[in-house]
């Protein structure tokens, strides 16, 4: 997964998320860092970043490096978020980094996926940090993988 790859797949797949600022920082195997900025089309009414807006760029830190990885793999695989927890500890406003640091999490759980052809549930974390280098929110996601069939 690299810059150019991310910005195609939300541009043509997820048109909403570009739209609202959500863009790629970096990948390198076992970390994603995905970001989105505060503005006009993104705000809530108190003057922060809407809940849904941080959600959509921290379920891309963990979820585009879930599917980089299932690609890598030649399995054809499916996914699914089936739960989700976020918790608030600042305003986000500015520039906020959502990252996924569990590359190897991943890895095991594809390897697993495929060898056992059984459904994985596991969960994928994202912290998401201000300008000032402060959290501003957590989100737990609950990933489902299945092997479906070789491609």
């Amino acid at each position: 997964m690299n810059q150019q790859s991310f910005e195609h797949t939300l541009k043509t797949q997820i048109p909403i998320a570009w739209e609202a600022g959500v863009r790629f920082e970096s990948y390198d195997g076992n970390s994603c860092s995905i970001s989105v900025t505060l503005g006009l089309m993104n705000q809530n009414p108190f003057g922060s970043m809407f809940w849904a807006v941080e959600g959509m760029a921290a379920e891309f830190a963990g979820g585009m490096m879930l599917l980089s990885k299932i690609e890598a793999t030649g399995v054809r695989m499916s996914t699914l978020v089936v739960n989700g927890n976020m918790n608030f500890t600042k305003k986000a406003v500015g520039k906020i980094v959502f990252t996924c640091n569990q590359g190897s999490k991943i890895d095991q759980e594809i390897e697993v996926a495929i060898a056992t052809k059984e459904a994985r549930a596991f969960e994928l974390t994202s912290i998401g940090i201000d300008e000032t280098g402060d959290q501003v929110a957590e989100f737990v996601f609950t990933w489902s993988v299945l092997c479906s069939a070789e491609r």
